[in-house]
């Protein structure tokens, strides 16, 4: 008999949540088959079996679990009892089953244990839930149906003059829930890493204006020509990845002591964030590859954050960052540098500007490019030097016409 443990996924999360068995109970797998479905704070991740044998499932779809507690077991053959039916913890103690479903319920929608909490709390009608025509229903779900529920008048009026009878009382005093509004999983471990940023990395900040009228010009052209979106991200995210072997410190992994880690290649993370949360998945080897399969990454990227179905090898081994700020009027934005990291770069949606051209005028398209460093590796002048390059590149895009013809 092997135990079946929930591995280590990543170092932010201390529980997941198993959405879905992918084997019957009972049924026989082999080593390496996918046997369970666990969703993290940011991904999903299909988890394999660690050896050949009859799977009995210990814990149900929908419910939490930790790193290390036993969730299933595979046993020598259908014949063998198992030993527990019940799923184990990693101190040993088995607990009680837990079931996705309260009793009586047919629908068949799995609703995770996390969400249940939360529809219990606020009241929510599971019609509600099995309304919106999901398999599985998570917490962000249930914050969604919470965020499209505007509170009645009378609530309204009652908060309000609940709020001027207690003016200087504890301002927790005669709260509900209607007056709160819960950060989703994700964004908990959002500001944990923000947190933890901001208490340990001593960062400064550069930024550069640059002209992209021409680099855009041309990434219109290899859209058509190379027939999938190529815009000015990626075009940042391939001058950057060819920066690696002057600037290595950049992309160092920060060590013990006074050292950093080189890395050996350039691998970028890009912000992607269509309403579902913040994902920074990465592009592999970005200075190496062409521009086609980066813009091929990219497009990949936003179609699996609609879906929230990253993988969690999707969003780690970043070596430096793009934040993305593409909302009009945004002229800068100070990225966060994520621990294990020594910089990040920023980048705002291109804007029209009138510069000047020799005696007259010309009106350009310009954007901004800011690099936030930890000063402790990273000195100014060398995020000066390092942001020139990347605009010398992006202004004189004749590279990227060589490389794709």
């Amino acid at each position: 008999m092997t135990e079946f443990r929930v591995p280590k996924l990543n170092n932010n999360d201390t529980s997941y949540v198993l959405v879905e068995w992918l084997a019957e109970d009972g049924q026989e797998v082999r080593d390496g088959d996918p046997i369970v479905l666990l969703e993290t704070s940011k991904a999903t991740e299909e988890v394999e079996a660690p050896a050949d044998g009859v799977l009995r499932r210990l814990l149900a779809e929908g419910a939490e679990c930790e790193p290390g507690q036993v969730i299933a077991r595979l046993l020598a053959s259908a014949d063998e009892p198992p030993a527990e039916t019940t799923g184990g913890h990693p101190d040993g103690n088995p607990g009680e089953p837990q079931t996705s479903t309260p009793p009586g319920d047919v629908s068949g929608v799995i609703v995770t244990a996390p969400a249940r909490e939360l529809i219990q709390a606020h009241g929510i009608a599971m019609e509600r839930v099995y309304a919106l025509g999901r398999k599985v229903i998570r917490r962000t779900d249930v914050e969604e149906l919470l965020g499209a529920q505007e509170p009645s008048p009378a609530v309204a009026d009652d908060a309000t003059a609940e709020d001027d009878a207690t003016a200087g009382d504890d301002a927790t005093a005669g709260d509900d829930d209607a007056q709160w509004i819960t950060l989703s999983r994700a964004q908990q471990r959002t500001a944990e890493v923000v947190e933890r940023s901001r208490r340990e990395i001593p960062a400064a900040f550069t930024a550069m204006n640059v002209d992209v009228t021409e680099v855009l010009s041309l990434a219109r052209d290899l859209t058509r020509r190379l027939r999938t979106l190529v815009g000015l991200p990626e075009m940042v995210v391939k001058a950057a990845g060819g920066l690696l072997d002057r600037f290595p410190m950049f992309f160092a992994e920060p060590g013990p002591g006074p050292r950093a880690r080189r890395a050996a290649t350039a691998d970028v993370g890009v912000t992607v964030d269509v309403g579902r949360g913040l994902f920074i998945p990465v592009v592999r080897d970005a200075g190496n590859r062409p521009l086609a399969e980066i813009a091929g990454d990219l497009v990949g990227f936003r179609k699996t954050a609609l879906t929230g179905s990253f993988r969690e090898r999707d969003l780690q081994g970043g070596a430096i960052t793009l934040t993305l700020h593409t909302h009009d009027g945004i002229v800068f934005a100070v990225p966060i540098v994520f621990p294990g990291q020594t910089c990040a770069l920023s980048l705002t949606a291109p804007r029209t500007e009138v510069v000047q051209d020799g005696p007259g005028f010309a009106v350009r398209k310009t954007a901004t490019v800011g690099l936030a460093y930890d000063h402790r590796y990273i000195n100014g002048r060398d995020a000066a030097e390092f942001l020139g390059e990347l605009r010398t590149a992006l202004e004189s895009p004749a590279r990227f016409l060589t490389e794709n013809g």
